[in-house]
């Protein structure tokens, strides 16, 4: 072989290395890129059901599969500080860590205590609630684990699911009790206490019941102003035509709930996880329907649902995130999904 044909040859390798990432990647590098299939923009999987939705659809951007290999993904949290995602793997009693920079997936704690949802305090603490445990903790600066509360009058929780922070510091959570009702989240065991919505008041650090007449409360979300709370019921209808609701409650003085009422019916398929971004629409998780309606729902703030984001599992939980907070994340079943919006969540931190 001629030198001169030795070094066109060897410029053109050169060149498809630096051009084609497949010739670059090794090992889960190879497999997640060739897992990848392209979609034409913009992406059909984020759907305009109302006009007032366009706005908040990213022309060209897509849904897109960060992760999987969870047997029940829940509570995504947003640590822009570290520029990372926690979320929980419930079954496999594990929380896990996606960084942002890399995409890298790693476990943070195991065991989790069968963590369910998780949110941040406004010093930008992780609160998480335990099913195993029946507990709700918060994790320190330091790495050390405190125990906000485990018992109410005496009695262990349920197994606390999900949570809201209101910006006096109050914690809002529900315990519905998915963690005792079998060994596949959590322990089996009895129910000692009605399935409630608590707020945990951050200076007595005693708690008061503020819903008591649902039957399952789960997703748990303020509107931007904190004027409303958003609750959802995923208790079993009881009667054929029974709705899937997610209340909504005006909020008294931060500290109680009056005037509860449905604020959109999920038949015929169900919420779980809700979040607000800044204009208060409602981003549910959908799941448990027919063909075309896991995913994530978005209702305008007069319940009129506006757009869909389809997703191939069902969704259990969301939160916004990225630098800009303009990324939805969401944990689907054995997956983790993020697409980009055009809009900000309302969380702080």
């Amino acid at each position: 072989m001629q030198r001169r044909t030795f070094m066109n040859m060897t410029a053109g390798a050169v060149t498809a290395l630096a051009f084609d990432p497949l010739a670059r990647a090794t090992g889960h590098e190879r497999e997640a890129l060739q897992a990848k299939t392209p979609v034409a923009y913009p992406d059909p999987a984020v759907e305009v059901v109302d006009p007032r939705f366009a706005k908040y659809r990213v022309q060209s951007a897509a849904v897109e599969r960060l992760y999987t290999g969870t047997r029940w993904a829940e509570g995504p949290v947003w640590f822009g500080d570290g520029r990372y995602l926690l979320f929980s793997d419930i079954p496999n009693n594990r929380m896990l860590r996606w960084l942002e920079d890399t995409g890298e997936v790693s476990v943070f704690r195991n065991p989790s205590n069968y963590g369910n949802g998780n949110s941040r305090d406004r010093q930008g603490r992780l609160l998480t609630c335990e099913h195993d445990s029946r507990r709700l903790t918060r994790t320190e600066h330091d790495g050390t684990i405190t125990v906000l509360m485990d018992h109410f009058q005496g009695k262990p929780f349920n197994a606390p699911n999900d949570l809201a922070v209101h910006s006096d510091g109050a914690i809002w959570f529900t315990d519905p009790g998915y963690g005792i009702m079998s060994n596949y989240e959590g322990h089996k065991a009895a129910f000692e206490l009605p399935a409630n919505v608590y707020r945990l008041d951050p200076n007595t650090r005693e708690a008061t019941v503020v819903v008591s007449d649902m039957d399952k409360p789960n997703g748990i979300c303020f509107s931007p102003d904190e004027k409303k709370l958003y609750i959802v019921d995923t208790g079993e209808p009881k009667h054929p035509g029974d709705p899937r609701p997610i209340r909504v409650y005006d909020v008294e003085n931060g500290t109680k709930l009056k005037n509860g009422r449905m604020f959109v019916n999920m038949a015929p398929g169900s919420s779980d996880g809700i979040r607000c971004d800044v204009d208060g629409n409602v981003w549910s998780a959908a799941g448990w329907g027919p063909d075309g309606f896991s995913g994530v729902h978005v209702f305008a703030p007069d319940g009129v649902l506006i757009g869909r984001i389809h997703l191939p599992e069902t969704c259990a939980n969301l939160c916004f995130g990225g630098a800009k907070k303009n990324r939805l994340f969401m944990a689907a079943s054995q997956s983790l999904y993020a697409v980009y919006v055009g809009t900000e969540g309302a969380q702080v931190p």
